[in-house]
């Protein structure tokens, strides 16, 4: 029972808000008023939830010699001892192959994201997050192909939906921003020298970090506001109000900025989104106000 319980806590529950991004296919392809698409979206967004605790395992497990040396990772599961690493790697297999399995089930390009997401994230254990700017980058691939996934979990209902490549620009853009930020601030807070964080911070430096965090601000806000203006956009959505919720966004990425230079935060973003006010009022504005902007129900 110890070592289920251990497990779980693996998983980390409170990083599967990176998920809910599962749900942006029903939103921007006006179904959630459709039961069955939403259901599917649940399904996945599940599957990743328990994917991406799966990838948590086996990142723990090459790292945890280096985690012990930490001081909060240490605490974790694994290099804690309280999940001896046989387990966690026989768990996290079984768990991967039950992953796969019921992706297959939502259909087989839902089924081919759940895999690459897989061999993404397994070659960044292994190898990217070793090499700066690579290790970010791989971070925002992830998070692009889930917006991947929450279209392709529809296809099988509406096999003509079109995946968006402005829905995908502005997932790498903003998976940029927040993965910079957060590298930041992780420098700020340790040496690496001391070898009790991440190596590649060694290859990093202030300055670069916040070039990087400027240009992927930047490039987020324009992505999503040409985005609102598009032709296709209005085409689609029939309305061209949704430029009203670039507000939202931008104070949404303001605060997280305030947040990494100023209150000394960022490295943790999903704490942040679960403990923050000011954010969860941006995310909650930007939701309500796509609602009324545009029929999600059609």
């Amino acid at each position: 029972m110890r070592t289920c319980l251990a497990f779980l806590e693996n998983l980390r529950p409170r990083q599967w808000t990176k998920n809910l991004i599962l749900f942006a296919g029903v939103i921007f392809s006006q179904t959630v008023g459709d039961h069955e698409a939403l259901l599917r979206a649940l399904a996945g967004c599940l599957i990743f939830c328990l994917a991406s605790g799966a990838i948590y395992v086996l990142n723990d497990l090459a790292d945890a010699a280096l985690d012990r040396q930490h001081p909060y990772k240490k605490n974790r599961p694994i290099p804690s001892g309280r999940l001896p690493a046989a387990a966690a790697g026989r768990l996290a297999l079984a768990l991967i192959a039950a992953c796969l399995g019921a992706a297959c089930l939502l259909g087989p390009t839902f089924a081919l994201a759940t895999g690459a997401f897989f061999l993404l994230n397994i070659l960044y254990t292994h190898l990217l997050k070793k090499v700066a700017i690579l290790d970010v980058t791989g971070i925002a691939f992830s998070f692009v192909i889930r917006a991947v996934a929450s279209v392709e979990v529809l296809r099988p209902l509406s096999p003509g939906i079109q995946l968006s490549n402005w829905l995908l620009l502005c997932t790498f853009f903003l998976s940029l921003f927040l993965g910079f930020a957060k590298r930041r601030s992780e420098l700020m807070k340790v040496r690496p020298a001391t070898g009790n964080t991440r190596p590649v911070l060694a290859d990093y430096t202030e300055t670069l970090l916040n070039t990087l965090i400027g240009i992927t601000f930047t490039l987020t806000l324009m992505a999503y506001s040409l985005y609102t203006v598009w032709p296709g956009t209005v085409a689609h959505f029939g309305t061209s109000r949704l430029v009203f919720t670039l507000p939202f966004v931008f104070c949404g990425m303001g605060r997280y900025l305030f947040l990494v230079y100023r209150g000394g935060r960022g490295g943790r973003p999903h704490e942040i989104l679960l403990n923050d006010p000011s954010i969860q009022i941006a995310v909650l504005g930007w939701v309500a106000v796509v609602f009324l902007l545009i029929d999600l129900r059609r």
